[in-house]
């Protein structure tokens, strides 16, 4: 097995080398400043030349505001990228692992969502994720789509990484009450990646035995919460641990409170029980990761 991940440079990137690294697993590592996800012919070259057996695509256009006055470039790398790289991988018969987004839902559900629930994104950045995930089942049929949310690490620019640095600023803090999701590590989201990479491997050398399961699916937190609460217990966690000296006080705010160029799904809570079903992978225990994070 030797797996491709575009998107190296990323967050999820960094997990994903962090990961394939950690497990011995052949890999190529691709960032934005290596190539360009739509030129077909280097991507090409480098999946013949090294023997490519699945590519990880962890490569999105992630500034969901700045979408809506960006749209041609959010259309670029989150509907152009995976179609080139569905048709891509289509040549060489080889899978593709496309992650997306819970902004492909509209948010105005009250149960989690379900892979097989109507989609209807309320902003640039969602649309051009969804018309991604179209573009992959349309041009390759050995393809797995994981929609994640409210993605966290070490790495990059994140929600956790924010609160931290205004909690060491500032007394006092608004976030958000009334949207709610699943924060998830991206750690776990790589090490759930890596380990549908693996048995699809096993799937495809061993024709008679261990099944493919292709198709759409969800990966996020194992708990729903609010921006409010998220924050929380983040501060919380980072106060016992010597993080942070003294725990700010947080205050509930509306999204009204808090307008912003992109409209955010109110409820964006989705459902991982079809891969734990598949594959055996349960959901990210965002509490853990906190911990684990926070103490590193």
């Amino acid at each position: 097995m030797h797996l491709l991940v575009t998107g190296a440079g990323g967050q999820l990137g960094q997990c994903l080398a962090d990961q394939l690294k950690a497990q011995g697993i052949t890999h190529t590592l691709l960032s934005r400043q290596d190539a360009d996800i739509n030129d077909t012919v280097v991507l090409e070259k480098i999946v013949a030349d090294n023997g490519i057996t699945a590519i990880i695509n962890a490569a999105a256009y992630t500034a969901v505001d700045k979408a809506e006055s960006e749209p041609e470039l959010a259309k670029r790398i989150n509907e152009d990228g995976p179609a080139a790289l569905a048709k891509l991988c289509s040549r060489f018969d080889i899978p593709l692992l496309h992650v997306s987004t819970d902004y492909v839902f509209d948010g105005n559900q009250e149960t989690p969502y379900l892979e097989t629930d109507q989609t209807g994104p309320t902003g640039v950045y969602g649309q051009a994720k969804l018309d991604g995930e179209l573009a992959v089942q349309r041009h390759c049929p050995k393809h797995i789509i994981l929609r994640t949310a409210w993605v966290f690490s070490e790495y990059g620019n994140n929600f956790m990484k924010t609160m931290l640095r205004l909690a060491k600023e500032r007394d006092t803090l608004g976030v958000v009450a009334d949207q709610f999701g699943c924060p998830t590590y991206a750690g776990d989201i790589a090490k759930a990646l890596v380990h549908i990479a693996t048995q699809l491997h096993t799937a495809e050398q061993n024709k008679s035995g261990t099944q493919a399961h292709y198709g759409v699916y969800h990966y996020a937190g194992n708990e729903a919460v609010s921006w409010h609460g998220f924050a929380t217990a983040i501060f919380e966690e980072a106060h016992k641990q010597g993080v942070l000296k003294s725990v700010p006080t947080v205050n509930a705010i509306s999204t009204a409170d808090y307008p912003t160029p992109a409209k955010r799904p109110a409820y964006s809570v989705l459902s991982s029980k079809k891969l734990l079903a598949a594959y055996g992978v349960a959901p990210s225990d965002w509490r853990v990761a906190c911990h684990k994070l926070l103490a590193n």
